[in-house]
């Protein structure tokens, strides 16, 4: 069988303009629910993509770690790839991918960091092992090899003495959604698209989408 031979029916379920919540974050909050409920596998994990300032795209997964009206938030290293890009371009897109369900998420909106206080709220919570390793690791920089890696995680265990820190490099970004697309795959590629686009009195337009 060739790659172009590999296909899915998609039969779960549909999505109607009737079905959705006029909320495009109370109707994200109900399909990620459900994704939990499923027990699909990282039902938190999702697409961040960027541009550089070449005006080329990156993309990589990341794990959501909340969300409500004010937008989405993830935490990671100011000073890797996508946070310099973010730095130059503040617009990213998300992509939560739920193939046990059939569905996808696309969001779009622009990106700021959370206040500090969020940031170090969150870095406390995290597993100590996790809060040394955002110390010791110079995200998306050359490391000549893993025992290199290894010796700064040991290092940096050492330092921080049981009580590491929040890095000054290290934090939050919440995206505020200005687009978000619901879809629900459907049967004969004829799939249910719902988008949302916030408009300038702050109420969302829902519209259907072609597949």
């Amino acid at each position: 069988m060739s790659i172009a031979d590999l296909r899915s029916e998609y039969m779960r379920a549909s999505l109607s303009e009737s079905d959705v919540d006029e909320n495009p974050i109370a109707q994200f909050s109900k399909w990620f629910d459900e994704a939990i409920a499923a027990k699909v596998p990282e039902a938190n994990a999702m697409s961040v993509a960027t541009v550089g300032p070449n005006g080329r795209p990156s993309s990589r997964i990341l794990l959501i770690k909340n969300f409500d009206n004010r937008g989405f938030t993830w935490f990671t290293n100011y000073g890797s790839r996508k946070g310099k890009e973010l730095e130059r371009n503040s617009y990213a897109a998300l992509l939560f991918h739920w193939i046990e369900l059939e569905r996808q998420v696309r969001i779009e909106g622009k990106v700021k960091r959370i206040p500090e206080s969020e940031s170090d709220a969150y870095f406390q919570s995290r597993p100590l092992a996790s809060r040394i390793g955002a110390i010791a690791s110079h995200q998306s920089e050359p490391v000549a090899d893993r025992e290199t890696l290894e010796a700064q995680y040991a290092e940096a265990e050492r330092r921080s003495n049981g009580k590491p820190r929040r890095p000054a490099d290290w934090g939050g970004y919440r995206l505020t959604p200005d687009r978000i697309e619901f879809w629900q795959g459907r049967p004969s590629r004829l799939h249910d698209r719902i988008l949302y686009t916030l408009q300038e009195d702050g109420n969302w337009l829902r519209r259907r989408l072609q597949p």
